[in-house]
């Protein structure tokens, strides 16, 4: 929950920060909750899973260490470009398996997936790649310039999440719509009446 308030909040923050203080005072503070909470989040996992669990961590870490020791804003701006970076390469990495969409639909789907349906999740995941990279050249660009850091921060902290709640919203509204397979909870119950489902031919 604490990371998840984090992750969210964090770029007001940033910019409150900035806006008052150093980007040397800034980046102290994001190490002071960075590495602290690296650790708790960490400290159970399995030797295997170490290094992949820490590795976004510590690219940002050592990219505001970097802003710490130049005094440089735009190392702070960097962040949502290399979580943006990150989700990109997990995406894409999950083609050579599982893809992560169809992951989330075999949480949701009340029936094994169809090949249908497993060839739409791959699809969707190729979206997903490129609204990453589309966000995170978008962050770059905000971040290349220090009169920006407004836009930055209303883009980065509001923006890009509504972005990709729509998105998310968007792609499971068109797969019941396709697939009409529905389970239980109130928003399957809504898209049923919307998108009734189709006759069993059988």
């Amino acid at each position: 929950m604490l990371t998840t308030a984090l992750v969210v909040t964090y770029p007001v923050g940033i910019w409150f920060g900035l806006t008052h203080f150093s980007a040397r005072t800034v980046s102290l503070w994001i190490l002071a909750v960075l590495v602290p909470t690296a650790i708790f989040r960490f400290r159970r996992a399995r030797r295997e899973d170490l290094s992949a669990a820490l590795r976004i961590p510590l690219v940002i870490g050592l990219v505001v260490l970097a802003g710490a020791l130049t005094d440089d804003r735009r190392c702070v701006l960097a962040m949502p470009v290399l979580i943006n970076l990150a989700l990109l390469v997990t995406f894409a990495h999950s083609l050579r398996g599982v893809p992560v969409i169809e992951r989330f639909a075999r949480m949701q789907e009340p029936e094994p997936l169809a090949p249908a349906q497993v060839a739409h999740c791959r699809q969707v995941t190729w979206v997903w790649i490129g609204f990453f990279a589309l966000n995170g050249g978008i962050a770059a660009l905000l971040a290349s310039r220090e009169a920006w850091v407004d836009l930055w921060a209303a883009y980065n902290g509001g923006v890009a999440y509504a972005l990709m709640g729509a998105l998310f919203a968007g792609e499971y509204v068109v797969r019941q719509y396709r697939f009409r397979k529905y389970g239980s909870g109130l928003h399957d119950r809504l898209l049923s009446r919307i998108f009734p489902p189709r006759e069993d031919p059988r």
